[in-house]
């Protein structure tokens, strides 16, 4: 991989362009630390107070009517941002949808268990459950890597 570096005054802001041939690992990795810096903070409401939320604090978001939570250590905030937002602005490689109403934070996982008709219970290291749908199980195991087979 070749890296150019231009640092110039006459730069207005800055850009950052990737040519690549095709997408790979290490492409991805690139664009979720890009991602990552853009995301600092989230502001959670709980009552009247607004907090600042760090995304690495949240254990997982999950909508519930018309509302989106945030689950940290210090309790559940109530976020402006839709889930498919969140999805959109957190980085892949720490964040991963495992329902259609939840985002769960990979390294707030502590492990899985299978359930009923293909589903999965995940247990997070809070101690709160959450279900993985059908739908997301195979992505949850392709991220990561349950299931991987040496092949010949």
């Amino acid at each position: 991989m070749k890296v150019l570096l231009d640092v110039d005054r006459k730069h207005e802001e800055t850009s950052v362009t990737i040519h690549c041939s095709e997408m790979n690992d290490s492409i991805n990795d690139i664009l979720n630390f890009l991602n990552e810096r853009k995301t600092e903070f989230i502001i959670g409401k709980n009552g009247e107070e607004q907090h600042i939320l760090r995304p690495n604090q949240v254990h997982h978001f999950h909508s519930e009517g018309d509302s989106v939570l945030a689950t940290t250590s210090d309790g559940t905030f109530k976020l402006k941002e839709k889930l498919y937002e969140l999805e959109e602005m957190l980085p892949a490689n720490k964040f991963i949808r495992i329902s259609k109403s939840v985002i769960a934070n990979l390294h707030e996982i502590s492990h899985f268990e299978p359930s009923f008709n293909g589903t999965l219970a995940v247990h997070f290291k809070s101690g709160g459950k959450e279900y993985a749908s059908r739908h997301y199980v195979g992505k949850i195991k392709e991220v990561l890597k349950i299931n991987r087979r040496a092949t010949k």
